[in-house]
């Protein structure tokens, strides 16, 4: 089949690679421009550019793809149906009409549950222990679209996001070349969605990963497990950030009062909600490397229930 690609990170890889060994025609790529990334603020090229390159396609880099010059690229393109795995731009309706077999996109969620950009991240935040990825096709909507297949996986008690991910990337991908195949020979059954079920997992920011000590050890772990790496959990010593690295839900040590630090030999916890408690392994403060809990313990000499979460313009207050 001819197709159009359009991704950009990591997840959209395996896709892109399974359609090449399933021999399909890739007519083009689409992906997100070249951005400045890490401390030198080189310019980065995306996980699917990079890809693509290597197998030799051709590949656009719009700022925004709805704009009618690149409108007319596609049409003139013409490809029979294009794949979208994590492109980073809202498609429009004016090239939703393309291709006559339309626009299959890999979601990694269990559709109705987690629309939108996040879901792999919002599924851990909250604790799921099940998920997997939805094909669908791509409609003017959030992540609305008519499902073609499913497939559900279990999650692991300590995976993280980046690890879940990895999983459902070569799962979707499977699922994408499958119900390529259907459609391309017609046997293709879309099943609507049920809005009444759908929640949403909206784009990560900043202080979603600001810890709020009264949730319960297990729910403050399971956003460690879902906001790795971006954009952590971090919380407030003595004024200054603290990134929880890597963390622990206690077992039987008694939970001091939320926030309070506790520490015991070379181990440090922190009490949380509902009489839990939260064993710290990994930390970081600004400008140091991260350092394991007895490092923290033996250079910052903890005060007799010292607390966690209290910004500096509070302490001079």
């Amino acid at each position: 089949m001819r197709l159009v690609f359009l991704g950009t990170p990591q997840f959209a890889v395996p896709t892109l690679e399974a359609l090449i060994a399933a021999g399909h025609t890739i007519s083009a790529v689409f992906t997100q421009p070249d951005r400045p990334k890490g401390r030198g603020r080189g310019v980065a090229e995306s996980p699917v550019k990079q890809t693509a390159a290597a197998h030799g396609l051709s590949v656009f880099q719009p700022e925004r793809i709805r704009r009618p010059e690149n409108v007319d690229l596609l049409r003139e393109i013409d490809p029979e149906a294009m794949v979208v795995v994590g492109y980073g731009q809202i498609i429009p309706q004016s090239i939703i009409d393309i291709p006559r077999l339309g626009n299959l996109n890999v979601h990694a969620s269990l559709l109705p549950k987690y629309r939108g950009a996040a879901p792999i991240q919002w599924a851990l935040a909250n604790g799921e222990t099940v998920t997997g990825v939805t094909i669908m096709r791509i409609d003017a909507g959030l992540d609305t679209g008519d499902m073609l297949l499913q497939e559900s996986t279990p999650i692991g008690a300590e995976e993280n996001a980046p690890e879940l991910g990895a999983r459902l990337a070569v799962s979707g991908a499977s699922l994408l070349v499958r119900a390529l195949a259907d459609v391309e020979a017609g046997r293709s059954v879309a099943v609507k969605q049920n809005d009444i079920e759908a929640s949403l997992a909206p784009i990560l920011r900043k202080e979603d990963g600001l810890i709020d000590w009264t949730l319960s050890a297990s729910q403050i772990y399971n956003r460690l497990r879902g906001f790795t790496p971006w954009p952590g959990v971090y919380t407030f010593f003595r004024g200054q950030p603290l990134q929880i690295s890597s963390a622990h839900v206690a077992g039987s040590i008694p939970s001091p009062p939320a926030a309070t630090l506790h520490p015991v030999q070379k181990r440090l916890f922190v009490g949380c909600g509902q009489d839990s408690a939260l064993e710290l392994v990994e930390v970081q403060l600004p400008g140091k490397k991260r350092m394991p809990a007895d490092a923290f313990l033996n250079g910052y000499h903890l005060t007799k229930n010292e607390v966690l979460g209290v910004r500096s313009e509070e302490m001079q207050s």
